[in-house]
């Protein structure tokens, strides 16, 4: 048995064994928990348990053999990071544009999981491995909130909460033209583009997957608009493609807009500005917000500039 091995009773009323394990140590998932008895971890009165639902009658003996997490193969890096909440379950980073969330074929290094194994090296792992839970992405060249997992329980809730909706994400996006109205809701199944595997697009229901959007004006000038976006699904690309098919692309969007911008900007002019649910072992939502960065401050300057000297 390794150090971290815990010893704890089935209640008088008995239950399933990965339920009675899961209530006694909330750190730990419901996935995580199968895996160690379905690996012989996790003995009832010094036997295997074997099955996640083995059904106990109360008051047995249940030894957890919980082993140390195992490296994730990745160094961590000191990169600076703009904490915007934490606590022993979650960190909320505001993730600068630029960025990669997670390592992936060309980019090995300089990540925001590599950032955050610096930032919280006693981290203790999701599924076994010592890496921070990534819940949500966001595109490289998107700024904003970005709400990571430092625990097995944490990464689960999360998952759950984004799947089921419970997740409140509000964008900032600086757009080309104007948007037919001042409020609208787009609604557009996504898919793979046929024509570029890198590339979403807007395709039939059944060969997509459902997708909506909602947006509003904030702010109009004489070629752009600052909209207020809220996704209410979360599709790979869903904002970029979907304002696109409103006719009105994202500044700086070479992928999906124009290919020459129609700004002097470097990227997509994205931002992921609050994120708003729920935390595990909490009752009341909890709002992140991340504020601009300096790239979008400064083209909104701008835009104001100009349409009060006109």
């Amino acid at each position: 048995m390794t150090p971290q091995a815990q010893t704890l009773h089935a209640p008088a009323g008995g239950g399933r064994l990965d339920r009675v394990v899961a209530e006694a140590l909330p750190a730990l998932s419901r996935t995580r928990i199968q895996a160690l008895i379905r690996a012989g971890r996790v003995l009832v009165d010094g036997v295997a348990g074997g099955r996640p639902g083995l059904r106990l009658e109360g008051g047995e003996a249940i030894s957890v053999d919980v082993p140390p997490p195992e490296p994730s193969g990745l160094s961590p890096e000191p990169i600076p990071l703009e904490i915007l909440y934490e606590d022993e379950a979650v960190v909320a980073v505001n993730k600068p544009p630029g960025m990669v969330v997670h390592p992936s074929p060309g980019h090995d290094h300089g990540t925001l999981v590599h950032a955050v194994l610096a930032h919280a090296p006693g981290l203790a792992g999701v599924g076994g491995v010592q890496r921070p839970g990534i819940v949500h992405r966001l595109d490289r060249d998107t700024s904003g909130v970005i709400l990571v997992a430092k625990t097995d329980r944490a990464h689960a809730a999360l998952q759950e909460a984004f799947r089921s909706r419970e997740v409140k994400k509000t964008y900032l996006a600086i757009v080309d033209g104007h948007p037919p109205t001042e409020r609208g809701r787009i609604e557009a199944p996504l898919g793979r583009d046929s024509r570029s595997r890198v590339r979403m697009a807007i395709v039939p229901a059944k060969r997509g997957r459902a997708a909506i959007t909602t947006y509003t004006v904030e702010e109009s000038f004489a070629d752009h608009s600052l909209l207020r976006v809220e996704p209410e699904t979360g599709r790979t690309h869903q904002i970029r493609v979907h304002l696109a098919f409103l006719g009105c692309p994202v500044t700086g969007d070479t992928v999906y807009g124009r290919k020459t911008p129609s700004l002097p900007v470097g990227r997509q002019m994205l931002h992921a500005s609050t994120l708003e649910l729920t935390l595990p072992d909490e009752s009341q939502p909890r709002r992140f917000e991340a504020p601009l960065p300096q790239d979008f401050r400064r083209v909104l300057a701008w835009l104001r500039e100009t349409r009060v000297g006109r």
